[in-house]
């Protein structure tokens, strides 16, 4: 009996000593951590990024694996290419950089703590989105009124949406016909649908370096084609030459197609989009599921 006291003496002992003290400067200094690093993954989320991020995320994972297996040369070219890689990150991603610390200083301490820019409205692009979209499309190919119309799917278009003027209104084909009406204020640019709201106008694009472009097209089409480049957007272009209506996506253009193309093709890509969708959602939901299981 007294071996047993001895024992759990000598554990209590041993417990209480290992048990790093805690001050209250810890805890502030955790809290701290926690605000940067939330707010940096949200400002990676909102910018090129994220996708940026997909990319190393998946380059760790080979080294992992070299590392596992002992490729001692795939080992060393990482290592050389450490150093090469921040800097080139740091250039490629200069504009986005220097707005976010523009935008730290211009926000109050408390502001910054409290921040709500992560929340994401969940704003899903429908039918009735899609056909008012047609819709006002092939009303301006009648009259040859040029557009150009870029949906966002799952990579965020904030740093284009900025360079315009936020509209933030349920798309309609009237809105859309308004915006791109010869001599308006908003004609000029681009228009960005999030959702099955117009998020912003007279937005510039990118335009594509792709010499395969047919030279008879403009700037509106290269635009289309350059946004679609840097992203998994959708583009709907309008010739104001021809009236010609034209899709923009993952960088290939498809021209000339009549309204009922035009929905097939919209309703192919938004569904490879929210299939993909689903199968994350089933995938958190197995995992849960199986959490809620082991728990039993």
């Amino acid at each position: 009996m007294e071996l047993i006291t001895r024992i759990f003496e000598g554990m209590k002992t041993y417990l209480v000593q290992s048990i790093p003290e805690i001050r209250i400067t810890d805890v502030i200094e955790m809290m701290i951590i926690a605000v940067l690093l939330y707010n940096v993954m949200l400002w990676i989320k909102s910018t090129r990024a994220w996708a940026l991020l997909k990319g190393i995320v998946v380059l760790l994972a080979f080294i992992l694996v070299a590392y596992l297996f002992h490729m001692n040369t795939i080992l060393w070219l990482a290592s050389k290419a450490v150093n090469v890689g921040i800097i080139s990150i740091v250039i490629i991603f200069q504009p986005e950089l220097r707005r976010a610390l523009e935008q730290l200083g211009q926000k109050r301490m408390l502001t910054f703590l409290v921040s709500d820019s992560g929340k994401v409205v969940e704003n899903r692009f429908t039918d009735k989105t899609m056909n008012e979209i047609i819709k006002a499309t092939f009303e301006m190919s009648k009259v040859k009124t040029g557009a150009l119309i870029v949906i966002e799917r799952t990579t965020p278009l904030a740093e284009y949406e900025r360079t315009g003027i936020e509209v933030d209104g349920v798309v309609t084909s009237q809105l859309l016909l308004n915006i791109f009406e010869h001599n308006t204020p908003l004609h000029d640019g681009a228009v960005i649908v999030r959702g099955n709201r117009v998020a912003a106008a007279t937005c510039y694009l990118p335009l594509s370096d792709n010499m395969k472009i047919s030279k008879e097209l403009g700037t509106r089409h290269r635009a289309g084609v350059g946004v679609s480049e840097a992203s998994d957007s959708i583009t709907v272009i309008v010739s104001e030459e021809t009236g010609n209506v034209s899709v923009a996506f993952e960088g290939t253009l498809k021209r000339e197609l009549d309204r009922e193309a035009l929905k097939e093709e919209l309703k192919r890509l938004i569904a490879e989009k929210e299939s993909s969708r689903g199968r994350k959602l089933k995938l958190l939901k197995g995992w849960q599921r199986d959490e809620k299981n082991t728990d039993k």
